[in-house]
């Protein structure tokens, strides 16, 4: 991670404000104790430790369908890489710092700072983050959908989706201006990205969860999910018109020769009928 200089815990700001009942302790200490905690996942704002709500299970489906997503547009269009909760990113904007650890976070080649293979945290700031909603406390609705989003924002991230398994809080977000704007889906129904070219879904589709088969013969996802498969099937599709066909044309030709065939029988018998030897 580099050498880090820590600053004074700031007193609160009003902007930003702290959780009573959570600890008070300096970057340093977060970076040196709990950053790394092998049971529980901690974020740190403004020196104060917040700990990562847990999740459920729907909200796993989902985060396990999207991830998925994600993955199979990367493959088609390896622009950048992703990152889990495991790698936080520090944040530092007027009046406040904070580490954060995105559920989902990009980072593109075309990013000015990039991941060292044994690197344990980001030194530079993520291009999108997706937070996957925890609602279990209103503080934790309260952090991804307002406090999230103003450090995202003022910190130059330049999408933030929040996706919420009950749907209520679900937004996208894209950074416009200084400021963030909302997504507005297209008449087709679809969230596009701008920082991903090509990269859309449905929002619905995070709560019906289509299979990736599914997908592949969805318009709306056809161009990046399960381009291998697709190019099998093409394949298999193309290879069994082709005997389709061989097989038609084949029996074009039995059926030809059997009118072939008829039309000598026929000619045969008027031949004998009038006495004539066919042979």
């Amino acid at each position: 991670m580099g050498t880090l200089h820590y600053a004074p815990v700031p007193e609160e700001t009003g902007i930003f404000p702290f959780p009573k009942d959570m600890p008070r302790m300096s970057e340093a200490e977060y970076w040196e104790t709990y950053y790394e905690m092998p049971d529980r996942t901690y974020e740190w704002n403004n020196g104060v430790l917040e700990e990562r709500p847990m999740g459920d299970k729907e909200t796993f489906l989902m985060y396990r369908w999207f991830d998925r997503l994600l993955t199979e547009y990367l493959k088609t269009h390896p622009v950048g890489e992703m990152m889990g909760m495991e790698v936080g990113f520090r944040l530092a904007i007027p009046g406040n710092t904070s580490v954060r650890r995105p559920d989902l976070a990009l980072i593109l080649k075309s990013n000015p700072v990039q991941m060292n293979r044994f690197d344990r945290s980001y030194g530079g700031i993520f291009d999108i983050c997706f937070e996957f909603l925890s609602d279990s406390k209103p503080e934790y609705v309260e952090r991804d959908t307002v406090t999230k989003k103003s450090e995202y924002c003022l910190s130059g991230v330049r999408e933030y989706f929040i996706l919420d398994r009950k749907g209520w809080e679900t937004a996208f977000y894209r950074l416009r201006g200084g400021f963030y704007t909302p997504v507005m889906p297209t008449p087709d129904g679809l969230i596009c990205s701008r920082v991903l070219p090509g990269f859309q879904f449905r929002e619905e589709d995070l709560y019906l969860r289509p299979s990736e088969n599914k997908m592949a013969e969805d318009p709306a996802y056809r161009s990046f999910v399960l381009r291998d498969y697709q190019k099998v099937r093409q394949g298999r599709k193309k290879a069994e018109k082709q005997a389709r066909k061989e097989r038609q044309r084949a029996e074009k030709a039995e059926q030809q020769a059997e009118k072939e065939h008829q039309r000598a029988e026929k000619l045969a018998a008027m031949l004998r009928k009038l006495g004539m030897d066919t042979d």
